[in-house]
């Protein structure tokens, strides 16, 4: 029998035995057939409009209710086996098991019902493309070999004393200089110009680890778009501005 097919409040037979069943406040596998089935035969009858292509279905359920009904006024035995045999022969047993498959998927039924019902309370942010994405160039006529360029250059200018004593000052002040420090320093620099010369941010007496710090420095700061860099004409120095 089909499980689904929608006559005025009830979508099939099992709806309605069911329904009749929660009604009567009835253990499932205690059903009263007897009055089951009358309450049942009683809303069939005061159905106003019975379509004759699913009427079939419930007219079967209600033929099967009554032979069921029929085979519960049988005598039944006394003796404990035969009572044994009696329970497993319950004519009640197969509409039982397709009463609890019913009741499983009407469960379900109203759970997908109640998850769509809360899906209509959340709403979706659409999709947005973005075709321009206008970013500021913070390498503006800048090529990697330029600064590698220009970070060479202030290497060798450096003055000789100051890189040949560079070993035993970074023993003496190997934790004076951090990335971190430098960012924090020139940050404080561009506080008070906008703009400065790569170069100038070194001095003669400036060690290897200084000049090393300072460059990843401003590479970091490059990377966090607090600066850009640029040259006014080719091999001229790398001057640094300040994004505002």
């Amino acid at each position: 029998m089909e499980y689904k097919v929608k006559l005025q409040n009830f979508e099939g037979p099992f709806d309605l035995l069911y329904d009749l069943i929660e009604k009567a406040e009835v253990d499932i596998y205690d059903i009263p057939v007897a009055e089951i089935t009358n309450q049942y035969l009683d809303y069939i009858n005061k159905m106003d409009y019975l379509d004759l292509d699913n009427a079939s279905e419930f007219i079967l359920m209600a033929a099967t209710l009554i032979q069921i009904k029929s085979k519960m006024l049988l005598p039944k035995a006394n003796d404990a086996d035969d009572e044994t045999a009696a329970s497993q022969d319950d004519p009640r047993l197969e509409l039982v098991e397709k009463l609890l498959e019913y009741k499983k998927y009407k469960n379900i039924s109203e759970q997908l019902k109640e998850m769509e019902k809360q899906r209509f309370d959340v709403f979706y942010k659409n999709a947005e493309i973005i075709n321009d994405i206008e970013e500021d160039d913070i390498l503006k006529n800048v090529s990697l070999d330029d600064i590698v360029q220009a970070f060479e250059d202030v290497l060798k200018r450096c003055d000789g004393k100051a890189v040949q004593n560079d070993r035993f000052r970074q023993v003496l002040t190997q934790d004076e200089y951090t990335v971190k420090d430098k960012i924090k320093e020139i940050r404080n620099i561009m506080e008070l110009t906008n703009t400065l010369y790569f170069s100038g941010l070194f001095n003669g007496k400036s060690s290897r680890m200084e000049i090393i710090i300072t460059f990843l420095a401003v590479l970091e700061l490059m990377r966090l778009r607090n600066v850009t860099a640029y040259q006014e004409r080719a091999y001229s120095d790398i001057i640094i501005k300040k994004v505002n």
